[in-house]
């Protein structure tokens, strides 16, 4: 690491901005996370969701406790994972509009209801329908332990990153992993 990239942590700094620049540093897949049934449904794109164990297949997500869809989860104790491909862009950026609530964020996004009646988005690269095993809470979020109801996988490999800050696509297809193997940083290839 540069001397210049080089910051100490200490009570006068502002921690909790540069742990925030820290952590941009690691890419993220970018998921939907809905919750809630009938007309009472609202939605969250997250970059903290990973895989607990495959035996038996758990996974595991931190959600914020005073987001709109934490008290969905909690009460109905289901939500659904949405993995989003790379051609999603605009359905990351609505669910993750404070100025849309609810079902609004829904809006012109086709999804359907999975079997515990949680949201489920059309077209992502997978869906999963979870049951709340645990919710471990710590500071201002909750560590949600889903168990799976049921998954579906579309044959479709392209992937939507969020790293830096930013939207990075990685799509076999376009040629990218090509220019990644020779070096060349995905984030310079658009």
């Amino acid at each position: 690491m540069a001397r210049a990239d080089f910051h100490l942590v200490n009570e006068t700094d502002e921690i909790e901005q540069q742990f925030r620049s820290v952590m941009r540093r690691l890419a993220g897949g970018v998921s939907i996370i809905t919750a809630g049934r009938g007309s009472d449904i609202t939605g969250m794109t997250v970059t903290s969701l990973s895989s607990l164990s495959t035996a038996p297949p758990r996974l595991l997500v931190s959600i914020n406790r005073q987001a709109s869809s934490f008290p969905l989860i909690d009460r109905y104790r289901v939500f659904g994972v949405n993995i989003l491909g790379s051609d999603q862009h605009d359905v990351a950026g609505r669910f993750s509009n404070g100025r849309l609530k609810g079902g609004q964020r829904f809006e012109g996004v086709a999804w359907s209801a999975g079997s515990s009646g949680v949201p489920l988005l059309s077209h992502s690269l997978a869906t999963i329908e979870c049951q709340v095993e645990e919710i471990i809470e710590r500071h201002s979020h909750g560590i949600v332990v889903g168990s799976l109801l049921s998954f579906e996988l579309s044959p479709r490999l392209s992937g939507l990153v969020y790293w830096n800050g930013q939207y990075i696509e990685i799509d076999p297809d376009s040629g990218l992993d090509l220019l990644a193997e020779v070096g060349i940083p995905l984030a310079h290839a658009r």
